[in-house]
């Protein structure tokens, strides 16, 4: 391997200045839901420029905001919940401890405040009064103790995070105000965790009937048509985020050309659209794009064979031309990544790595090698409701028949992907995108062996103890470091094929204004506003 990499954005001030809102996608399932989650690629395009606050914004309470989803919603409940585009839709109905701006610094949500051990192992957070479920019932410290607790498996119960289950040992509630949160050992990305949603305790109906915090609340869901929410008139939590908007249906849709007719017809307002169709629309839509904060990934599955052989996964490697895809797939609108972690996270991305140059002699001698000098059968499964993956497989498929691997692209539902392939991890190889996070753990931690989302099947010791060190680390510097080796310790073991930050396109609305730009995948329709 010969060491070889461009800067290819600028290093932003802060980690994670680069993910956009989101929910139109082109792959699938991954942001803060309470569940560990899926890969998926929604995040909406960079902008620096702040929209008008929701008390300036013109009143829209007769509005119905129609936005195209690219996904059908795994489970409306939180906790059991890990899809990215089902996680962007219902923050709007639930709410954290924390929450996060633009920037991705934390700011107080369901809590006011909150302190932190000098040892780091336990944090106190002092929680807002007079917040409320959409039941009209008291949010407090009981809340968030059954929240938390459940997460982690503090009752006893299969911990449904697993995570916080590694993490957290222990909540206690001194009032009903008042929540301490005590962990196992020092976790410098603890706070991503408290902006998992809180759920009301004894509430048991939240996978049909969601009730949460939130300034928008759940209507309905027509499984196959769409998400409705409407305005909470009585929300109060963030007074930033009290929305203008009446009600926002969010559309299942995954077509490009359907989208693009619906967008044409007046019957969408919000869609992610392709080059083309961007440019079809003209002047009659508003068009914000960029790159996102994620990794669209050839997984390939190291515990079958014959990739769980390190010559054959780095032929595949060798045989594969990112910038031919980038070109092929997205029009060129897309970061060719080395690793597991978007450029977007510039103090954590190693733009140095010794990685894979396309080689195609170099992969035929590795496959010689390792004893399948005329090839194999590889089948790429793909999720059918993204496009982009699709056409990257393709493509692909190509590139690997040079080196004499027979590709099969098998096209399945993305519900059939969450159960088959993320979480039964029965498949040979996939391509799917991962994305925004607020910490480089939540990316990097999915290759640890402890991990029960590990469809990689990727495993090594030397690899979790540098994680796990990691964690620890609350030096900027050393921790960066850390996840640098963490990145190129994955190229060398060719634990998968890491190839770009696709960049999206929106159309919006010409009547919309307010799109806003967040670290994870988030559709924040608190930002939406009618024009003046």
């Amino acid at each position: 391997m010969k060491t070889r990499k461009e800067r290819n954005m600028k290093n932003f001030k802060r980690i994670i200045a680069v993910a956009l809102v989101g929910i139109l996608s082109l792959s699938a399932g991954c942001a803060a839901t309470q569940k560990e989650a899926a890969p998926e690629n929604s995040v909406p395009p960079v902008t620096e420029s702040a929209s008008p606050s929701a008390a300036q914004s013109t009143p829209a309470s007769d509005v119905t905001v129609r936005v195209a989803l690219g996904s059908e919603p795994d489970n409306l409940d939180p906790m059991l919940s890990a899809a990215t585009d089902t996680a962007a839709v219902m923050m709007n109905v639930y709410e954290g401890l924390m929450g996060f701006d633009q920037k991705g610094d934390f700011i107080p949500a369901i809590a006011q405040s909150y302190t932190a051990a000098p040892d780091g192992l336990s944090y106190t957070f002092t929680l807002k009064k007079g917040v409320k479920f959409h039941d009209g019932k008291d949010c407090t410290a009981k809340d968030v103790k059954y929240t938390y607790e459940k997460l982690a498996g503090l009752t006893g119960e299969k911990p449904l995070n697993s995570t916080l289950s590694q993490e957290l040992v222990k909540v206690e509630t001194p009032d009903d105000y008042t929540v301490v949160l005590t962990l196992k050992q020092r976790d410098a990305g603890f706070m991503s965790k408290t902006i998992l949603s809180i759920e009301e305790e004894g509430y048991a109906d939240n996978s049909t009937k969601p009730i949460g915090t939130g300034p928008y609340k759940f209507v309905e869901y027509i499984q196959g048509q769409k998400i409705v929410l409407e305005k909470n008139e009585n929300y109060s939590t963030i007074a930033e985020r009290k929305p203008t908007i009446g009600k926002v249906e969010f559309v299942i849709m995954t077509d490009e050309n359907a989208k693009l007719m619906a967008l044409k017809s007046g019957n969408l307002d919000i869609a992610g659209v392709s080059a083309p169709n961007a440019a079809a629309l003209g002047d009659d839509f508003s068009i914000v794009q960029g790159p996102q904060n994620m990794v669209q990934v050839l997984a390939l599955n190291n515990a079958v064979k014959p990739l769980d052989n390190l010559k054959v996964r780095q032929a595949i490697n060798y045989a594969v031309n990112k910038d031919e895809i980038i070109g092929a797939v997205v029009d060129g609108k897309g970061t060719k990544v080395e690793s597991f972690l978007s450029p977007s996270m510039a103090t954590y991305y190693n733009d140095n790595i010794a990685a894979y140059k396309t080689d195609i002699e170099k992969a035929k001698s590795l496959l010689k090698e390792a004893g399948y000098e005329k090839g194999f059968d590889l089948t790429i499964t793909v999720p059918s409701n993204y496009q982009t993956h699709i056409d990257t497989a393709q493509v692909i498929k190509d590139q690997l028949a040079q080196v004499g691997i027979n590709v099969n692209i098998q096209l399945i539902e993305w519900a059939q992907w969450l159960d088959g392939v993320y979480t039964k991890r029965d498949y040979q190889s996939t391509i799917i995108g991962h994305s925004g996070k607020l910490d480089p753990q939540d990316f990097l931690n999915r290759f640890t062996s402890t991990y029960d989302k590990n469809y990689f099947n990727f495993t090594n010791p030397d690899y979790d103890k540098l994680v796990t060190e990691a964690a620890a680390t609350t030096d900027i510097s050393q921790r960066a470091a850390l996840y640098k080796q963490c990145q190129q310790f994955l190229v060398d073991q060719a634990a998968s094929v890491f190839i770009q930050d696709p960049h999206i396109i929106f159309a919006v609305s010409k009547k919309l204004d307010g799109l806003q730009i967040y670290p994870v995948t988030f559709f924040n329709m608190s930002d939406i506003h009618v024009k003046s």
